[in-house]
């Protein structure tokens, strides 16, 4: 018989526990105090056994752990459900944290009768330490990511807004310049400016939408009309050496979905197409009827000719920061935006490529039955206003502020005007104002805040806010105050004071 085997139970079971070092094992009574000690316990908590023995476990627990009740919560379980077992942070006896994985179990009698409870830590410091530097470092990584992609972005942003203020200012200083143009010239001139305008304005939308800053907007869409317009504008852009393709096969394809998201989904699609061609190629934009979780859809392809897509990147093309470009070359963005804008108007995306034959991008969205609407809405006349309305414009942007004042006077408007929250509330006091309109964001009193003091003090005094984009007014639950989104012409705002009138006038 060997030596170990000649040993008692009890001395057995002794020896493996004061052998056992990595591990603390120790007992406690049935109210937590501790009865033994093993020399694990002593090596990572720091007590030896005659400075511990008889006082509560509950010392080992930081003090945001006591005063939360864990130690007795731990006791409870373990007695109610004859195990516990959790992990988290601990103190040794020179008051430093250690990570550990805590298990207790309850130790009952041979009447059932609880008489305590045995206790088993592991110290996983060092895991811990590990794990955090490791998510540290996939963070950091993260946010370099999202500074590329935000580089990139605003690269391609002064570009395109570069572009439209050449056109705009080339066309205003023109019309400076040469006061005797001819009436067609100058109207000529006027509208390259407007449209130039309207452009800018839509660039802006679909950048809000990007930040998530404005609200989305489903319209009804009609993917044949959308698409035949987007091929003609990406055969233009992509050159002669590409050959773009228009494929209309779906009997009714109508959509319902935010504009400005689709619009980026397929830009998104179309420049990977390019990106997937470098010497040329050809490139097919389809939309075809699909059925998807049992209902009628309709699926949009863009399909290139390009070196496609290896199979073991195929499966994480869609996660946020995946790209298969190389270093400086893209930003895994455009797939994930794709992606979440499938979803969220109740669809989905997917892709398939072989490598040397090409790629396709499905975009799959639920058909509606609803009339489509116009794309591009027409401009209505300015709504007529009282004459002599009495206009109080607050706006700290001058020139906004010049521009605005010159619009209410366009419409028959009386206006004074105030560069702040403060100015504006003391012009009040002075009586005789019809209407109050004011910017959201300003230093110091905001605009809804003055809003807010102007209804709290004067209720009879109608407020119109402008904003420039939704975020500025997140949160405001129950909002009682009409708005008018920036950037603005003579038909909205008047439409935007009408109504305030309108609902002043029914109050």
């Amino acid at each position: 018989m060997s030596d170990l085997l000649a040993l008692s139970e009890e001395e057995r079971f002794r020896l493996l526990v004061t052998s056992v070092t990595d591990y603390a094992i120790y007992m406690l009574d049935h109210e937590g105090r501790v009865a033994t000690w093993n020399p694990g316990a002593e090596r990572f908590k720091g007590y030896a056994a005659n400075e511990i023995i008889g006082d509560h476990f509950s010392r080992f627990f930081t003090p945001e752990d006591v005063a939360a009740g864990l130690p007795g919560l731990a006791l409870r379980t373990a007695a109610k459900e004859g195990r516990f077992e959790a992990e988290g942070w601990r103190l040794r006896k020179d008051g430093t944290r250690f990570w550990v994985n805590a298990v207790i179990d309850s130790i009952r009698g041979p009447d059932g009768k609880l008489l305590g409870f045995a206790k088993v830590t592991r110290d996983l410091t060092e895991r811990k330490q590990a794990a955090d530097e490791l998510e540290r470092t996939r963070e950091a990584l993260a946010q370099a990511q999202k500074l590329q992609a935000l580089g990139e972005l605003t690269g391609g942003i002064a570009h395109d807004f570069n572009n439209l203020m050449t056109v705009i200012a080339g066309a205003s200083d023109f019309l400076l310049k040469h006061r005797d143009l001819p009436e067609e010239k100058k109207i000529s001139y006027l509208k390259a400016i407007v449209e130039t305008a309207d452009r800018a304005t839509a660039l802006t939308d679909h950048l809000l939408a990007f930040g998530r800053r404005q609200s989305i907007k489903p319209v009804v869409i009609d993917l044949a009309v959308r698409l035949d317009a987007l091929a003609e504008m990406i055969s233009r852009m992509l050159g002669s050496t590409y050959k773009v393709s228009l494929e209309i096969k779906a009997k009714s394809p109508l959509v319902e979905a935010d504009s400005a998201q689709l619009e980026t989904a397929l830009l998104n699609a179309v420049v990977n197409a390019r990106d997937a061609m470098a010497g040329g190629g050809e490139l097919t934009l389809s939309v075809a009827d699909r059925k998807f979780d049992g209902i009628d859809a309709i699926c949009i392809t863009v399909r290139d000719t390009g070196a496609g897509i290896a199979k073991a990147a195929l499966a994480r093309v869609f996660e946020p920061f995946f790209t298969t470009k190389e270093i400086g070359k893209g930003t895994g963005l455009g797939l994930s935006q794709i992606h979440g804008f499938a979803a969220q108007a109740g669809g989905t995306a997917e892709i398939e490529s072989e490598e040397g034959v090409g790629t396709s991008l499905h975009i799959i969205l639920p058909r509606t039955t609803k009339s489509a609407v116009a794309a591009i809405p027409a401009k209505g006349r300015p709504s007529p206003l009282p004459n002599g309305l009495k206009v109080l414009l607050v706006e700290d942007n001058e020139q906004v502020r010049d521009f605005a004042a010159e619009l209410l006077r366009d419409l028959d408007c009386e206006v004074e005007s105030a560069a702040d929250g403060k100015e504006a509330l003391e012009k009040v006091r002075d009586g005789g104002f019809d209407l109050v309109f004011s910017d959201v964001v300003m230093p110091g009193l905001t605009g809804l805040q003055l809003a807010q003091a102007i209804e709290q003090e004067w209720p009879d005094l109608p407020v119109l806010l402008a904003t420039g984009y939704s975020q500025e007014l997140a949160g405001e639950r129950g909002l009682r105050f009409k708005v008018v989104a920036k950037p603005y012409d003579a038909t909205t705002l008047s439409g935007a004071i009408a109504s305030v009138l309108e609902t002043e006038r029914a109050a």
